[in-house]
């Protein structure tokens, strides 16, 4: 799928035939999204880039993310995707002095919100850098949306955990099932805080790359807006970091808590346990069939058999309370 735009007196506007090659040739941003082997041709053939594959923008070393030839920078970052849970799909960038292009291989909000809401303003915002920056610093505003909510949703959670650990409990069914509920919710947000940070990692060794190789044609006006930038992506860094410390601290309250509701379970078993034993031993003791024993010859041995056993079970259950254990 191709979307393509151009500038009309610093505005940005979608062009009505994407695939038409002199409309490829006049465009400042081309959008490919998942494109075919003939849409990446056409582009290549109209604009002289190389248009990276899904292999080329999912390479992790840094000499691959961020590449310069013959003037043109190669770029990619992992984005989030919440299309079938949290997971990071990369997205390629290829910026010269007359265009941008731009390669993802999923649907992505920031994207298309930005395809939709493109920025407008008198300045003069014909050079593709003010798209690219323009793209950074939407990625970078949804990320900080993202982790805003993930603050919210822990702080959710963490009312919820602590709230039950002071009051009574409901049922140990009940209880095993909001743990566990918590403990997904918390792996959930936990793979999103991991690909945001992948994310700004990105995001922050693309700004200081452009800004120092394309420091001879780079738009003077962009220095103070990637300046903002920088600062931005590492606020939203260290966001992360502080939200990543408080999901571990709740996943050790989750699992304490588990572990206290097991070791209830065990402590009534050693109890009943405990409370069995007395009673089985005077059980076995005149459950012997010997001769010589005195109270079989009693009148009231089976009822004073019964009244043993029953004290010999009370008494262990009186000591627990006393002692505040049980």
């Amino acid at each position: 799928m191709l979307n393509v735009f151009t500038c009309e007196d610093g505005r940005p506007k979608r062009l009505p035939d994407p695939h038409d090659q002199a409309v490829l040739r006049d465009a400042v941003w081309i959008d490919l999204l998942s494109p075919t082997a003939e849409e990446a041709a056409r582009v290549a053939d109209a604009t002289g880039l190389m248009v990276p594959t899904e292999a080329d923008v999912s390479e992790i070393e840094s000499s691959s993310r961020l590449a310069s030839r013959d003037g043109v920078l190669y770029l990619s970052l992992p984005l989030v995707t919440l299309a079938d849970g949290p997971r990071s799909v990369a997205a390629g960038f290829v910026l010269s002095t007359d265009r941008l292009l731009t390669v993802r291989f999923a649907p992505n909000r920031v994207f298309d919100s930005f395809a939709e809401h493109l920025p407008r303003g008198e300045s003069d915002s014909r050079h593709s850098a003010h798209i690219l920056v323009g793209l950074l610093e939407a990625i970078v505003d949804r990320q900080a949306d993202a982790l805003e909510q993930v603050r919210a949703d822990l702080d959710t959670i963490s009312h919820r955990i602590f709230r039950m650990g002071g009051e009574e409990a409901s049922g140990r069914k009940e209880e095993d099932a909001l743990l566990r509920r918590t403990l997904g919710t918390l792996g959930q947000i936990g793979d999103l805080i991991s690909h945001v940070r992948e994310t700004q990692v990105g995001a922050a060794r693309i700004v200081p790359y452009v800004e120092t190789t394309a420091a001879e044609w780079l738009p003077k006006e962009l220095a103070p807006r990637l300046k903002t930038l920088r600062d931005d992506i590492t606020s939203v860094s260290d966001f992360d970091t502080h939200l990543n410390d408080k999901l571990q601290f709740l996943l050790d309250a989750t699992l304490g808590f588990i572990n206290i509701g097991q070791n209830s379970v065990m402590k009534v078993l050693t109890v009943v346990s405990i409370v069995g034993i007395p009673p089985t031993l005077i059980a076995g003791i005149y459950g012997m069939n010997f001769k010589g024993i005195p109270e079989y010859d009693w009148a009231w041995g089976y009822p004073y058999g019964l009244a043993v056993i029953v004290v010999s079970a009370i008494l262990p259950l009186l000591v627990f309370r006393w002692r505040g254990w049980v």
